[in-house]
């Protein structure tokens, strides 16, 4: 059919919760080739026939063309030369010629010298594998290998640790059987918690057995091994632990049955190895469509659990069975993931190294993303660890998640308020041996150093058994000499975070602060805590992110921890911002980060909520804070707030305990450290200021046995516009700190100036309204 005659392609908008059109003359490419992505057509049987060219006619002889492209996404398998190149997209036929217009035409410019990342092709990528089992972190060759040096060493790669504490209790404990699920089919989070740490030790119990009996040959174990294995293939698939009941329990029956399969493989009969298959076949196609025809990751990316699955279950569970299910299903579904994960993935992250649900989640993420990582890099040569964004993500953690710090950043997390999970210090760890730093390693060592006898806890052993990811490790990284962390401050600019630490390797003089301006919103794991900060110092958390995340939609969840009220940021006529479960509204909800910036004396940081403001209240036309450290001293905080009518705020300021409050002061002293803060100035007039030790509106079945917190509220008056400076001063408690401060506005502006005992003076200056 002639060009002229092709229906016209099917080229909608991109919005906030789609993926995006890229690259373009705007993107920030980091990598050689640059990733590829569209909006899909209706039709998701359709092909694409994608065409790169440094010559916007695209002539034959300047031009790559991709056909029969059979997702929306696409990494090349070549680099680009350097310089200005053109792209555009058409749905194709068979043979990969146009059965649409092509798309809009699209610019990009490839640097010299950016880290080369591309993808060998589908016909290419696994035709080397082996087709025989184990495939799951060992092959036959590497087995073979390994237990020879095991029989020589028994502590060869942490083996003995392994065997001793994660092998042998299994053959003591009795085959789990299928679980009951909820009461009435209600979830409930401790029947939750419960199964999903009980199922976690299924998985635990086939994968450790089986290696155990494997490695030393011990026919007992394998023989148990198999007992676990027939006994959970033979649940039903889409019962209670199916994917639509509870997707995380799902998971690690998945897992568990992956593991087994291909692990007890050659023991198994022709008989077991069909049952299992098929059960492993049929969950693994639950999840499998689920993530791609259901949540659609490829067209909307922000589905935490459907991402998640990916690395943690399809991964493994497809080249468990790849080359042995009839209609080769797995085959494809593994082309899905690696290429999402080498061209979508992350969509919670930024080049930057920046993950906006937040450091549990990355903790989390990145585990299952190394674990897929590791699995692929072994098994088909394939390494992701290349792409810049993995490069760089050890980076979020260090500087936004000190290993001493517990409520001192934002996002969800598990650990109640203990120490970073010992997990965070493992992925540190992988990634010091994927990128060679020091500091990865020294946090590592740090995590682990503060955190002995955890390995047990629900947010520990509920997702990891440490001993068999000390012996996997390893078997494939070497071990990094740890260097202590630099000071300073990096900007996450793709996620809105900024991190600052200073002196994070010596506890008696580390100050970490961490703000946040997110263009993430509320959705997912964030929470509407646009404009806040978290600031610990002197090896204790001062001014904390409330509450407790003992469930997803718990009261405290969704009454509480969510809500902009249990931060350390503003309300504007009592208003925060929103973050219910709209996922629309949860992304327009946004924030921005204006300025971050090191200066000799002080480090500035400036951030923009107004859309998350007006979010509730639309009659906010301006909601900016500046954070001002100075000094890696005290930090001056200004609040700027303009509404079309008059307007109250409550600055609010969390910590772990209560406060002494005086008319325009407040201290808070902890067990090691303290503050003071200090109303310096506010244009529309005094404070009222109160403190509450309560969680308001949550279910104290909730928090039973947990602490209570304390919240201050600093209420002015009501304007249309606010100017507020505030000063906060942490400090030792074997060392009191004072910054004293005075104003100066006989000029146009108000000038306020800050001096510390040595007479270093610090001013900030404040447009006055007469002056505006």
């Amino acid at each position: 059919m002639p060009a002229s005659k092709l229906p016209t392609l099917d080229e909608p908008k991109a919005g906030r919760l789609t993926i995006a059109y890229a690259p373009d003359e705007t993107t920030d490419i980091v990598e050689n080739p640059p990733r590829f992505t569209w909006l899909p057509v209706i039709e998701d049987e359709a092909h694409y026939v994608l065409r790169i060219s440094t010559d916007p006619e695209f002539p034959a002889k300047s031009t790559q063309v991709y056909a029969n492209v059979p997702l929306n996404f696409l990494t090349p398998d070549a680099p680009l030369a350097a310089g200005t190149h053109y792209w555009s997209y058409a749905v194709c036929d068979a043979k990969g010629a146009p059965t649409t217009t092509w798309s809009t035409t699209r610019s990009f410019t490839v640097a010299e010298g950016l880290p080369e990342t591309p993808l060998p092709n589908r016909k290419e990528r696994f035709a080397n594998v082996t087709s025989e089992h184990p495939r799951l972190w060992m092959t036959p060759d590497r087995l073979k290998d390994f237990t020879k040096a095991v029989k020589a060493d028994s502590n060869h790669c942490a083996w003995s640790t392994f065997y001793e504490k994660s092998v042998l209790p299994w053959m003591d404990r009795e085959v789990m059987k299928e679980p009951a699920g909820y009461p009435n089919h209600k979830r409930v989070a401790p029947v939750w918690r419960q199964t999903y740490i009980d199922l976690q030790e299924a998985w635990y119990a086939i994968r450790h057995l089986a290696i155990g009996g494997k490695v030393t040959g011990n026919a007992e174990q394998t023989e148990r091994a198999k007992e676990w294995l027939l006994e959970v293939a033979s649940w039903d698939p889409m019962g209670v632990t199916s994917r639509a009941y509870t997707d995380e329990w799902a998971y690690r029956v998945t897992n568990a049955l992956a593991w087994g399969y291909d692990w007890l493989y050659d023991v198994l009969s022709e008989e077991e190895r069909q049952t299992v298959r098929a059960a492993l076949l049929e969950r693994t196609r639950d999840i499998a469509e689920h993530a791609i025809s259901n949540a659609k990751i490829h067209l909307f990316p922000y589905d935490s659990h459907a991402v998640r699955s990916v690395s943690l279950t399809l991964i493994p569970a497809c080249i468990a069975l790849l080359g042995d299910d009839e209609e080769d299903e797995a085959r494809e579904w593994l082309h899905y993931c690696v290429e999402f994960l080498f061209t979508v993935y992350s969509p919670w992250a930024d080049n930057d190294g920046g993950w906006a649900e937040g450091t549990n989640y990355w903790m989390m993420g990145m585990a299952y993303l190394i674990d897929a990582a590791n699995r692929l890099k072994s098994y088909t040569g394939i390494d992701l660890y290349q792409r810049p964004f993995l490069q760089a993500t050890g980076d979020f953690p260090l500087y936004c998640k000190a290993p001493n710090t517990r409520r001192g950043t934002f996002g969800d997390d598990s650990t109640q308020g203990d120490l970073p999970g010992i997990k965070t210090g493992l992925n540190m760890r992988q990634f010091a041996g994927v990128t060679g730093k020091g500091a990865y390693q020294w946090y590592c060592e740090e995590n682990l150093r503060l955190n002995p006898g955890t390995e047990m806890a629900f947010y520990n052993w509920g997702w990891w058994d440490t001993n068999f990811d000390e012996m996997v490790f390893q078997t494939d990284f070497p071990v990094v000499e740890a260097t202590p962390p630099e000071d300073g401050l990096r900007h996450f600019k793709g996620i809105g975070w900024v991190g600052v630490q200073h002196a994070m390797a010596d506890p008696d003089n580390h100050i970490q602060f961490v703000f946040k301006s997110s263009q993430f919103g509320s959705i997912s794991h964030s929470h509407g805590d646009q404009n806040a900060f978290c600031m610990s110092a002197y090896g204790e958390d001062l001014a904390i992110q409330s509450g407790h995340y003992v469930a997803f939609n718990s009261s405290m969840h969704r009454n509480w921890r969510r809500q902009t009220r249990s931060k350390n940021a503003i309300l504007i006529n009592g208003k925060g911002q929103y973050a219910e479960k709209d996922k629309s509204k949860a992304m327009r909800a946004t924030g921005k980060i204006l300025a971050a910036e090191e200066h000799d004396d002080h480090i500035f940081i400036k951030g923009d909520a107004t859309p998350a403001y007006q979010s509730l209240s639309p009659e906010v036309t301006l909601a900016e804070r500046e954070i001002y450290f100075v000094r890696n001293s005290y930090f001056v905080i200004i609040d700027k707030v303009d509404a079309e009518t008059p307007v109250t705020v409550d600055w609010l300021l969390h910590a772990n305990n209560p406060f002494e409050l005086g008319k325009s002061s407040f201290r808070n002293t902890g067990e090691r450290a303290g503050f003071y803060g200090q109303v310096v100035w506010s244009e529309a007039g005094k404070p009222e200021i109160t403190q509450e030790t309560d969680f308001p509106d949550v279910d104290p079945a909730d928090y039973e046995g947990l602490p209570v917190s304390t919240f201050l509220t600093a209420r002015y008056p009501a304007a249309t516009r606010h100017r507020i400076a505030t000063l906060l001063v942490p400090y030792r408690l074997d060392a009191p700190k004072r910054i004293f401060n005075f104003m100066d506005d006989q000029g146009y502006d108000a000038d306020l100036y800050f001096s510390d005992a040595d007479e270093n003076t610090f001013k900030v200056v404040l447009k006055k309204l007469a002056n505006t």
